[in-house]
């Protein structure tokens, strides 16, 4: 039988960084996966958005920079091109919002944007509707192609002797305090260690095994867009994004009883109107996102694409009647915005390493602090976002 010292669940962008920073320290490391397409997975279906301006705290602070500097040489590192770029990403600001409590809302941030008039908007993006707007705010933005770098990934970490197999995890071997391994449809296998990097599928996972823990996600929709001729010179958000605060609401205390149990929305959908454009011409736009606590829940994706559709339209009239595709996939978050890593408490053998879908930027660096950490050096990265000092339930 084959032993592994750690088997990674989950080939996104954060179990396809992890398993490859493991494997370079020379770790023998499994990675599964359950569909070689990635169609699952919220990788797939990222804007790949870097915001390494949006540090607020020391530890942020610390991850953004070390992050931004991580994609840069990444496409070296990994000998594959990522698309990093780093291009402006603009906030726009509607009639509706309180322009002082917004640019507050950014005030603390480790770059703050600098404010623009309705006419400056439209200038740095020409396919803005003036009459929608009143302003924005501007920063420059990392961004990446995130299937591309993902697929970077996976490569360097074969080249490095990891082991990748397509098989979905339908269960955690545990035998009394201590995960021991996976149970896949076919087969079984053992490690040392294991470490949940399933995204929206982890809650399920290490509640199935008895790991409760306070980790949430939602059901994010957008439309992918085949390549235009069309030209988005910027990343298009809200100033006043509403997800953040849908996710707040959605990890209160006093709603966790509701994630045990299917069929429950605690909270109303939001849509955050926005849009990216990747090299290749290809648009993604969105993004409604809805809390719901049957991962395998079903939507209205016609309803939920015709509203996308007039949301983005208002601002961007030349994107409303593009033709495209309504997508859909599980977004991670914790109950404080930051990303969970680590050890968990009162079990031995399991790890997880999730909720870094904002910031993306922070996927590189945390995955090598991990790997460090993995070998015994004491790394306080890693002490700060375990749950094993923070809000396990």
């Amino acid at each position: 039988m084959k032993t592994y010292d750690w088997i990674v669940v989950g080939g996104g962008i954060t179990g396809a960084a992890l398993g490859y920073e493991l494997a370079t320290k020379g770790f023998r490391v499994l990675l599964l996966e359950q569909d070689v397409t990635l169609q699952h997975s919220g990788t797939r279906y990222s804007y790949g958005g870097l915001a390494y301006w949006s540090g607020t705290s020391e530890l942020t602070h610390q991850l953004c920079q070390e992050g931004i500097e991580h994609h840069r040489r990444l496409s070296q590192e990994l000998d594959a091109d990522t698309q990093f770029r780093e291009l402006d990403l603009l906030l726009f600001l509607t009639p509706e919002d309180n322009l002082e409590k917004v640019s507050a809302n950014y005030a603390g941030f480790a770059i703050a944007p600098r404010l623009l008039s309705v006419e400056d908007a439209c200038e740095l993006e020409p396919l803005l509707n003036p009459n929608a707007i009143a302003g924005a705010l501007t920063v420059r933005h990392g961004h990446i192609h995130p299937e591309k770098t993902t697929q970077a990934y996976l490569e360097a970490f074969r080249r490095c002797g990891g082991e990748l197999q397509i098989a979905q995890v339908i269960e955690l071997l545990r035998q009394g305090t201590r995960i021991e391994g996976v149970k896949t449809a076919n087969q079984t296998y053992h490690a040392a260690n294991t470490v949940i990097c399933a995204g929206g599928l982890s809650r399920a996972l290490l509640k199935a095994a008895q790991i409760p823990i306070r980790l949430y996600f939602s059901h994010a929709e957008m439309i992918e867009i085949p390549p235009v001729e069309i030209q988005l010179r910027t990343v298009v958000m809200p100033a006043d994004t509403k997800r953040f605060a849908l996710e707040a609401q959605a990890s209160k205390a006093e709603v966790d009883s509701l994630w045990d149990e299917p069929n429950h929305e605690p909270v109303p959908p939001i849509l955050d109107a926005g849009a990216i454009q990747f090299l290749d011409g290809t648009l993604r736009i969105g993004q409604l996102s809805r809390i719901l606590t049957d991962p395998y829940a079903k939507v209205d994706s016609s309803a939920s694409e015709a509203a996308i559709r007039t949301q983005v339209g208002k601002i961007l009239p030349a994107l409303e009647k593009l033709p495209g595709t309504w997508h859909h996939c599980l977004v991670a978050f914790s109950s404080d915005r930051l990303s969970v890593v680590g050890p968990l408490s009162n079990v031995e053998g399991a790890y997880v390493f999730s909720g870094l879908s904002t910031p993306l930027v922070f996927v590189p660096p945390l995955a090598k602090h991990f790997a460090n950490w993995a070998t015994g050096q004491d790394d306080s990265i890693i002490n700060q976002l375990s749950f094993s000092d923070r809000a396990c339930i």
